[in-house]
C-alpha cells in the first residue's frame, strides 16, 4: 500500500510540475504591454467543452423564450462590429483564428456581454438600446469580452476555483485522465458546476486591467476608435442609480479605470488611424 501511495504522490508530483512549468503568459507581447504569466492547471480543452455546453445551454434557453436574435437589425450589426473585431485577434494569439466563434444577440433588459472560452460571445439587447451605443462604444466592450477569452482569464478563474473544490489529486487525476470512481464523480461535478464558475467567479483587478487594455488594442486595429471605451464606462456608470448595472458587478469602473484608458488611447491610435486608411 505504501508503494502504491507513493507512487501515487510522485505522479502527482510529476503531472503538477509539468502543468505549473508550462504556465506563461497566453497572448504574444503586443502595443497593449500585456505579458503576466498565467496560473493553467486545468487543459484548456477540457474548459472549452464546458464552455461550449454552457453556451448551447443558453442559446436553446433564449430560444425557448424566442429572446435569441430577436431582432435581425441589431443582430447583423452585432456581427459586423464582431466579425472585425475577431479578424484582428491573431495579432494576439495565432490558434484564436481557428476557434469556432458564434455571435448571437439574446433580447434582455440588462446591461450585458460576455464571451465565453473558445469564442461563444453573447451581446444583450439592453446594452444597445440602454446606452444608445454607437458602433466604436459595442466595439469597445465586444473587444474587453474578446480579450477576457483570448487571455483565457476563465480558465485561469477556474483552475483556481477547482483547486480549492476538488483538490490537486482530483486535478491531477482529471488531468492525466484517471478512471476512478473519485474522478469521475469530481469531473461530473465540475462539468455541472463549469457554467457556474464562468459566471459567478468575478475576474481579478488584473484581469480586468489586461482586457481593458488588449480591448482597446483590438478595436482600434479593427478601426473602431479607442476614445469611446471612456464613453462607454461614462455612459455605463450613468445608468447606475441606486443599483448599478449588471455588468459593472463583474467589470466595476472606476476613475482610475478610466484614467488608464484615457492613457493608453494615444499609444493604440495610430493602429486605429492606419486601419481607418486602409493600411
Amino acid at each position: 500500500m505504501k508503494t502504491i501511495f507513493s507512487f501515487k504522490k510522485i505522479t502527482l508530483a510529476a503531472i503538477l510540475a509539468t502543468q505549473i512549468s508550462s504556465c506563461a503568459t497566453t497572448t504574444n507581447d503586443s502595443v497593449a504591454g500585456v505579458k503576466r504569466s498565467q496560473f493553467m492547471l486545468l487543459p484548456a480543452s477540457y474548459v472549452t467543452d464546458m464552455s461550449s455546453q454552457a453556451y448551447a445551454q443558453t442559446l436553446t434557453t433564449a430560444q425557448q423564450k424566442q429572446a435569441l436574435n430577436a431582432d435581425k437589425t441589431e443582430l447583423d450589426r452585432v456581427r459586423k462590429i464582431s466579425n472585425r473585431l475577431i479578424s484582428k485577434v491573431g495579432v494576439f494569439r495565432a490558434d484564436a483564428t481557428k476557434w469556432n466563434w458564434e455571435v448571437n444577440v439574446e433580447k434582455n433588459d440588462q446591461l450585458n456581454a460576455y464571451c465565453m472560452p473558445g469564442g461563444k460571445i453573447m451581446v444583450y439587447s439592453g446594452l444597445i438600446e440602454k446606452l444608445k451605443a454607437t458602433d466604436d462604444e459595442l466595439a469597445a466592450v465586444i473587444g474587453h469580452e474578446i480579450a477576457h477569452a483570448l487571455r483565457e482569464h476563465g480558465r485561469e478563474r477556474m483552475s483556481q476555483a477547482y483547486v480549492q473544490q476538488f483538490g490537486l489529486q482530483a486535478l491531477g487525476a482529471v488531468i492525466s485522465k484517471g478512471t476512478s470512481t473519485a474522478v469521475g464523480n469530481a469531473s461530473v461535478q465540475a462539468a455541472g458546476m463549469g457554467s457556474q464558475l464562468f459566471f459567478a467567479l468575478p475576474n481579478s483587478r488584473e484581469q480586468e486591467r489586461e482586457s481593458d487594455r488588449i480591448g482597446l488594442e483590438l478595436a482600434a486595429r479593427a478601426g473602431y476608435n479607442p476614445d469611446a471605451a471612456v464613453s462607454l464606462w461614462q455612459k455605463m456608470e450613468a445608468q447606475g442609480g441606486s443599483k448599478p448595472p449588471e455588468f459593472l458587478s463583474t467589470h466595476p469602473a472606476s476613475e482610475n479605470r478610466i484614467a488608464e484608458l484615457r492613457a493608453l488611447s494615444p499609444k493604440v491610435r495610430p493602429l486605429y488611424e492606419a486601419a481607418k486608411a486602409g493600411k
